[in-house]
Order: structure tokens, then C-alpha cells, then sequence
């Protein structure tokens, strides 16, 4: 039973109900626990807790910021997640607020049922190399497409390198592209 409520949930497609910003997409984590519990309504979770008795807290606290831990059970099977506490630059944070510590409880919480299938794809390659672009860097390209003469081109190359369409990886073809619109500019200038 528990192989089959992996195969269950990895067959959602979650691409409807999932959000993205910048480089990441995030799964709701209340969409992900309606789709946990339609599949298994005995599904519970736990949200650790750690500090002394009498004064418990729902992160641990680092010199590496904040963690939270989430543990999921499906069946009998429990898997665990941690999360960092991070602000909305996806940035650790040392000493978070209350909302904060919730809103990483709860991307955890959405990260301990991908453990069990649900959306699990979405989050293949999100521990891979920072491929975003650095401000020199940036302000090259941005340099290159107003060379295009277009500012359509230019607002769309501006607004792809703020949500990281354009980085490191896809950065030679997009200059490419940018050398056609370039010579095309050129060419009918000429005429």
C-alpha cells in the first residue's frame, strides 16, 4: 500500500497549483495536504519542536540561521524534511519573527509530502548551483539589448533576469538571439 500511494501522488499534476518566484516554484502547502489527505486521510504530520522544557520553540536556532523540521507519515512510512528560515530573497535568516518561522514550517510541510510524491518533480534541481546573474554581468546584457533598438526586447530581457529566465545556463543562446535582433537592426538601417 505505501508503494502505491507514492505512485498515486506522484502522478498529480501539480504545474496548476504551483507558484513561481524568481528561481524557484513553490507548491501551496494547503492544495498539498488536501491531495495528501484525499489519497490518505490517516496521513499526519508532525512540526519538531526544540529548546528545554517549559520553553520550546518551533525552530532551531544556528550560526547558519534557522531550521525548521517536518515529518510526514503515510501508511506507517514517516518522512522527515528540514527547512531553512529564509526571507523573500530565499536568504537564511538569524533571528526570525513569528510569520517567518511559519511561512518555512509550512514550505516544509509542502517539501515532507513531495517525500511521499506529491509534486516531488517540482523540486528536482533546486539544490543545484546558483546559476543567477550578477549585477555587472547584468547590466552587460541589458546593454546588449538596447543595441537592438527595441525596448519591447529590452523590458523582456530586464524582466527574465529578475525572475531568473535568463542565467547562466541558458546566457550564450539569449546572446545569440540578442546578435540576431542586433544585425537584423542593422540591416534595415542599411536599407
Amino acid at each position: 500500500m505505501n508503494n502505491n500511494v507514492f505512485n498515486i501522488l506522484d502522478k498529480v499534476d501539480v504545474s496548476a497549483k504551483s507558484e513561481k518566484k524568481g528561481m524557484f516554484t513553490y507548491l501551496s502547502w494547503a492544495w498539498a495536504v488536501r491531495e495528501l489527505l484525499r489519497v490518505a486521510p490517516d496521513a499526519t504530520w508532525e512540526v519538531h519542536e526544540w529548546g528545554m522544557e517549559g520553553n520550546r520553540q518551533p525552530y532551531m536556532q544556528t550560526e547558519a540561521g534557522c531550521f525548521v523540521k517536518v515529518s510526514v507519515t503515510v501508511n506507517g512510512v514517516t518522512r522527515e524534511q528540514v527547512h531553512p528560515v529564509l526571507d523573500n530573497r530565499n536568504k537564511p535568516i538569524k533571528t526570525p519573527d513569528a510569520f517567518q518561522v511559519n511561512t518555512s514550517i509550512q514550505r516544509c510541510l509542502a517539501k515532507a509530502i513531495a517525500l511521499h510524491g506529491l509534486g516531488l518533480y517540482i523540486f528536482a534541481g533546486e539544490d543545484l548551483p546558483d546559476v543567477s546573474i550578477d549585477g555587472s554581468l547584468r547590466d552587460k546584457i541589458i546593454a546588449h539589448a538596447e543595441q537592438t533598438g527595441d525596448k519591447d526586447v529590452v523590458n523582456t530581457v530586464k524582466s527574465q533576469l529578475d525572475s531568473g529566465e535568463i542565467n547562466t545556463k541558458n546566457l550564450a543562446s539569449i546572446k545569440a538571439r540578442l546578435n540576431d535582433l542586433i544585425k537584423q537592426k542593422e540591416t534595415e538601417d542599411n536599407e
